[in-house]
């Protein structure tokens, strides 16, 4: 099979176990950078050019679109759908996703467990938003904050509605959820592929620290779920139409709670804390799946 890689940085230890992947079941992958991609739009004949050439040829493609480059990437990912090439997450399910307040709302609206959660675009009724999350201490989020950044834990009513009133003269739009505080400052991440579970880590934020991100400090260890965890991440990845997906569980004291659902989730802290071959499993789902006309929305959405 032709794979191609949708990446910025070849060297990213996720890029790259997935080349070593690729080539090690003998097939030929490439890494492109999507913003350097350009593109016709044509009802006859769609194309995609790189560096000077026209990019054919490919059978699967491997969307690492970050989110800071989501509207451009994710219309490089819908050409390729145009073009018939099968994206192992479509380029609507990757929208969708990085969209917190409707990814939030479709898992609520099928029954997924989540903290209890406020949204507001630079409210002035602020106490009010914070009562309908349940009160302090609550997780107060810039909804397009990533890896940590943006969030803030507040631990008094007071604390809360100074954060939202320094958030407001931004002018952003606000989540303010619960604080599980029974996590301990640890969540749970369930790599799922298809509609299964293949590996697991638990995240514990360091000492004083109620993020658990690897990328602020913390550290992962494997993790045994519960059949309800399981469930919980598969059905979060399905409804967001994600057939590779991070997602981020807490256990609470009503079972577990969905957190996000990642569309690009990184393989470095998972395969170091499980010792799964996780870049090999994707692959291995590709070369099941990845056949013309299995791309659903065939670039539409």
């Amino acid at each position: 099979m032709k794979i191609a890689i949708l990446s910025r940085n070849p060297e990213l230890y996720s890029t790259r176990r997935m080349v070593e992947a690729a080539k090690g079941r003998g097939h030929e992958i490439r890494v492109i950078d999507p913003l350097l991609c350009y593109m016709t739009i044509a009802s006859q004949r769609p194309t995609i050019h790189y560096k000077g050439d026209e990019l054919v040829g490919f059978d699967a493609i491997i969307p690492r679109i970050g989110a800071s480059i989501t509207f451009y990437g994710t219309a490089v990912v819908r050409q390729f759908e145009m073009m018939d090439v099968y994206s192992i997450n479509e380029s609507v399910a990757i929208s969708r996703s990085r969209d917190k307040l409707r990814s939030l709302q479709l898992l609520a609206r099928k029954g997924i467990g989540l903290p209890v959660t406020g949204f507001a675009h630079s409210t002035k009724y602020t106490n009010d938003l914070i009562n309908l999350a349940g009160g302090a201490p609550l997780v107060i989020k810039l909804l397009e904050g990533t890896q940590g950044i943006g969030v803030v834990l507040a631990e008094t009513g007071k604390a809360a509605e100074s954060v939202i009133e320094a958030f407001r003269g931004l002018k952003e739009n606000i989540l303010v959820q619960e604080f599980i505080k029974e996590a301990q400052g640890a969540d749970l991440r369930c790599f799922v592929i298809g509609e299964k579970v293949v590996a697991a880590m638990k995240r514990q934020g360091k000492e004083g620290e109620f993020r658990s991100n690897l990328h602020r400090g913390g550290n992962a260890s494997v993790a045994r779920l519960t059949p309800g965890e399981r469930s919980t991440a598969v059905r979060a990845a399905k409804i967001m139409g994600l057939n590779v997906a991070g997602v981020d569980l807490l256990r609470s004291n009503h079972g577990p709670v969905v957190m996000e659902v990642n569309s690009s989730p990184g393989l470095e802290g998972i395969e170091t804390a499980t010792s799964k071959d996780v870049a090999a499993q994707i692959i291995e789902f590709i070369e099941k799946q990845a056949k013309p006309g299995r791309t659903r929305t065939r670039g539409k959405g």
